[in-house]
């Protein structure tokens, strides 16, 4: 008699219990638990009031996991994220008081709105996992992800995040509206936020670290890494691109497979995993060299020039 693995069991009962707080988004639910599964971070450029906060909440909630919330504005500092050095007069000393960065799951709500160096302060944070500050270096909790919110480029007061600090990125999805079903299911339920407060968690750091490293482990076939290989030679030849893959991004597409493939119950990774996250790793790392394709998705050309052989 086949047993369940229990890994597929957790993602599946995860899977579930998001699925009726943020309505019709399962696709993107997955992709975004795939994302932490993979050690990275996401970000969710889109229109406001599609349920960007609300899905960052409630994967904190349900892997019971410490949330913080840091409204990006143009004033905001580095020092409103990082935390800063506070002088005592008990002590006679200077001492750290941390900010809001240290939490397991940082929700940097319409990051574009700050300026580039308070937008550069949590990029270099997401990067080494650690804060300087008066030369003493303070270690972020394990884990540590960050979804981060965006408003597309064209809204007023927005600063774009260059490619550099774009690629610190694992994936970028959008959530786009919901369909009609999903939406009349929002009319009749109850208040999200009231819905997310009453979930209990459904696992613990510790439950999430097992999870992780379930799907580094993930068993990926030579065939499966010779796609992959064409797909990121493809972005790199006949000047579609201003730039191809790097080997960065190639290692990117390879962990959020792996992830993918662990959130769907596959006991391998399958070209379609692959496929899943192409657009999701690709999109915001790959620009194109002809100003009249920009628009275009770069993930869904790579698919349709492809082959699987």
């Amino acid at each position: 008699m086949n047993t369940e693995n229990p890994h597929h069991r957790t993602i599946r009962e995860l899977m579930e219990r998001a699925s009726e707080v943020v309505v019709g988004k399962q696709p993107q639910i997955r992709l975004a638990l795939a994302c932490l599964l993979a050690r990275g971070h996401l970000l969710i450029e889109d229109l406001p009031g599609v349920g960007k906060t609300t899905l960052a909440h409630l994967l904190a909630r349900l892997l019971g996991l410490r949330f913080a919330r840091i409204q990006f504005t143009s004033d905001l500092l580095p020092a409103d994220i990082l935390g800063t050095m506070v002088y005592e007069r008990g002590s006679g000393g200077f001492r750290f008081h941390p900010g809001p960065v240290f939490s397991q799951v940082v929700l940097a709500d319409e990051i574009n709105r700050a300026s580039p160096r308070t937008q550069s302060a949590l990029l270099e944070a997401m990067e080494e996992q650690q804060v300087s500050v008066d030369t003493e270096t303070h270690a972020l909790p394990e884990p540590f992800f960050v979804i981060a919110t965006q408003n597309p480029e064209y809204h007023v007061g927005t600063f774009p995040l260059p490619e550099s600090q774009l690629d610190r990125f694992l994936m970028r999805l959008e959530l786009g509206y919901p369909d009609p079903e999903a939406e009349r299911a929002l009319w009749r339920s109850r208040d999200r936020r009231e819905l997310i407060d009453e979930l209990e968690p459904v696992i613990g750091a510790a439950e999430l670290a097992g999870l992780q490293r379930a799907a580094a482990g993930m068993h990926v076939s030579e065939a499966l890494l010779d796609y992959l290989q064409a797909l990121v030679s493809y972005s790199r030849q006949g000047g579609l691109f201003a730039h191809g893959l790097s080997p960065r991004a190639a290692l990117a597409l390879l962990q959020a497979a792996r992830a993918h493939a662990l959130c769907t119950g596959h006991d391998a990774v399958m070209p379609e995993d692959v496929q899943a996250v192409l657009g999701p790793v690709v999109d915001h790392r790959l620009r194109w060299a002809d100003a009249d394709s920009r628009g275009s998705s770069p993930g869904r050309h790579l698919l349709e020039s492809v082959p699987l052989d």
